[in-house]
């Protein structure tokens, strides 16, 4: 197969990874009316557990052995916050607008590893950093008739989890094995969400029952194509198609909640969007390299 055709096979999983994400998004705001979000989390992570199954066994027990057990604690609190706001934001925000603010994770990333990595953020990196939180702003409209910041600031909470997961990932990855990985988040997320339903609990019918898994293996059918996508296209090109979000989470927020964006969020989704990809286009190189 030739490199063009390899390409243009990674753009098509990268597709089909950002709609089942989407499509994963819309299924948790069907359900966040009659389910609590750590509920519809807690399904979502017993289908990603299964899945992971079969790679956790073949490293079982050793694969529960860590020598940096703080690391992963950060890790997991960044991952709760992100899984567990990213269903929340979908429950109060529209489709579009939960999606257009949960970008702002780039921008944290590439903050936090300033700080904890020590990579270099040159001047035109912190320039993309800024025109991303003003798109974040245009969004919000703060004093303005528009979003609640209570319910806008649930989003960028996920993006501070999301970016917390990332950079400690990052640091893991350089001890921990891939089975470890898999297992601390599999499996702890899903204590920290499965704790309170003791108290939380709803009981599903068989329909909605349904649906709460397949939340669950939408989110992991799309982690799968994204790797997919990985392995036969440019990391920088899967990068940039993942902004396709939007689009499809204002079609879904159309067709199936009857939402609209309006002017004042299409013009800070646009600088969100060119923001981050600068912001990763300019990705910072560790010190000393």
């Amino acid at each position: 197969m030739s490199i063009r055709a390899l390409s243009s096979s990674g753009v098509s999983w990268a597709l089909l990874a950002a709609l089942l994400y989407t499509l994963a998004a819309a299924a948790a705001k069907v359900l966040v009316g009659d389910f609590h979000v750590l509920e519809i989390l807690f399904f979502r992570q017993i289908v990603v557990l299964l899945s992971t199954l079969p790679e956790m066994r073949r490293s079982f027990p050793q694969a529960l052995y860590t020598s940096r057990p703080g690391l992963h604690a950060i890790r997991l609190v960044g991952a709760f916050l992100a899984l567990s706001c990213g269903i929340w934001a979908v429950a109060v925000l529209p489709l579009a607008t939960a999606t257009t603010l949960g970008f702002s994770q780039v921008f944290f990333v590439a903050l936090l590893a300033r700080f904890f990595l020590g990579e270099t953020v040159g001047p035109k990196t912190f320039a993309a950093i800024a025109l991303g939180f003003a798109g974040v702003l245009v969004v919000m409209r703060p004093g303005g008739e528009g979003l609640s910041l209570l319910h806008a600031a649930i989003p960028l909470l996920g993006g501070v989890g999301g970016a917390m997961a990332v950079i400690s990932v990052r640091r893991l990855a350089q001890t921990e094995s891939t089975a470890t990985l898999l297992l601390y988040q599999s499996l702890f997320v899903g204590l920290l969400s499965g704790l309170p339903l003791v108290v939380l609990w709803v009981t599903p019918d068989l329909p909605q029952l349904l649906l709460l898994f397949g939340i669950g293996i939408l989110a992991t059918l799309g982690q799968w194509c994204g790797v997919q996508a990985l392995r036969l296209a440019e990391a920088s090109v899967v990068g940039t198609l993942d902004y396709i979000k939007l689009v499809y989470a204002e079609l879904l927020g159309m067709l199936a909640f009857d939402e609209r964006s309006d002017r004042q969020t299409v013009f800070g989704a646009a600088l969100i969007v060119l923001a981050a990809y600068a912001t990763v286009r300019l990705r910072p190189r560790p010190r000393g390299r």
